[in-house]
């Protein structure tokens, strides 16, 4: 049995539907984006570490429907305008450091013209510690999906799917052998494939598991 393993992915990042691996780790989110407009709540948080994700989630949302999508540190006053004519809000990456006053009032203008707001983030925003009680209450109401630690499946997909883009070819014993030994977490998977290429690179070796090994020593 040929134990190269050659996936032909896009050299690009696509964020294309079909493009993204479903897994019990992000099930519940997966399924909430394309059952979009039948959500229970208009009102969504996906949190999860970085990598996980999350943005291609939603991109897919934003095929769906006219949307204005925004880094949380972006946030300003002329949102308000750019948001009258979508359907959709999409705040990445939001953080306690937000002005609350500017997400109250993007959060009621959501609700009173019945648009939809999806928020992204590394943790839950009912563990932000909001002072504004009535933003507090608008979380509180709001429909929060985590996406969990990947599993061994999606691990090795992960991995293969960045070797691929980088047109390195990988036999199967090396993702196993990876899997095994590196942190079970989309930022340090990003952070090895990052630090693989590159030390291979500087080096000019060719791949190896000696270089698996040296690396993964690194991070």
């Amino acid at each position: 049995m040929n134990d190269q393993l050659i996936l032909k992915f896009p050299s690009h990042q696509a964020y294309k539907k079909e493009d993204f691996y479903v897994s019990p780790s992000n099930q519940e989110a997966y399924d909430l984006i394309n059952s979009w407009p039948k959500w229970i709540r208009r009102t969504v948080n996906i949190f999860g570490p970085s990598g996980s994700g999350k943005s291609h989630l939603t991109s897919i949302l934003k095929n769906k429907t006219s949307s204005l999508q925004i880094e949380a540190n972006a946030l300003n006053d002329e949102i308000f305008f750019k948001f009258k004519t979508k359907e959709a809000l999409i705040i990445e990456n939001l953080n306690e450091k937000a002005s609350e006053k500017l997400l109250f009032s993007l959060w009621n203008i959501a609700l009173q013209d019945n648009k939809y707001l999806l928020i992204t983030s590394k943790k839950p925003i009912s563990s932000f510690k909001f002072k504004l009680r009535d933003l507090m209450s608008r979380v509180t109401s709001s429909l929060i999906i985590g996406i969990n630690l990947p599993s061994d499946d999606l691990i090795s997909v992960i991995i293969a799917k960045n070797f691929s883009d980088k047109q390195i070819m990988v036999e199967k014993k090396h993702i196993d052998y990876i899997i095994k030994r590196i942190d079970r977490s989309y930022e340090k998977i990003s952070q090895f494939i990052l630090t693989l290429d590159k030390y291979s690179l500087k080096k000019g070796s060719p791949f190896s598991l000696k270089l698996i090994k040296e690396v993964l020593k690194m991070i």
